[in-house]
């Protein structure tokens, strides 16, 4: 994934609670032209807080497509446009993506407790040479679950 710029030092709480108080994920777009090659990609994820305005992030980008964006034949132009209205509307939003993407990478205090423990413990550290995944196993009753060797 790429990286978050405008994060450091926040937890997955403090985010959640931004992204509650109106925060958002955002990539800006940017296009560089070389005669008949037009490259036209986005940036790394921003998180923009609560009532911060995207344009001082956004305006680099925007520059870079409007001074080397024009010149590719035929979709230099067509792109720019595009690229300078993505990021003169605030970027694409892309919160709900990375909400997704950090709460399944984020332990809830169940899981924490049945824990995927690897590599091959158990709970309380003990080598069980094996990959223990919740749900799973011989020693949990309620089976269902899968029970990975190394």
């Amino acid at each position: 994934m790429a990286s978050i710029k405008n994060i450091d030092g926040l937890t997955g709480q403090q985010v959640q609670e931004m992204v509650n108080q109106g925060g958002r994920f955002v990539v800006f777009k940017y296009c560089i032209s070389i005669l008949i090659m037009t490259f036209n990609r986005g940036t790394d994820v921003y998180f923009v807080r609560p009532g911060e305005s995207t344009l001082a992030q956004s305006l680099p980008f925007t520059l870079l497509s409007l001074v080397v964006g024009w010149w590719g034949i035929p979709w230099g132009p067509i792109y720019t446009i595009g690229a300078v209205y993505t990021n003169f509307s605030g970027g694409k939003d892309i919160t709900n993506e990375v909400m997704d993407q950090l709460s399944l990478n984020t332990p809830s205090q169940q899981s924490q407790q049945q824990g995927y423990n690897i590599p091959g413990t158990d709970n309380s550290g003990n080598n069980t040479g094996g990959y223990s995944i919740p749900g799973s196993g011989n020693n949990n009753p309620s089976g269902g679950g899968y029970n990975i060797p190394r």
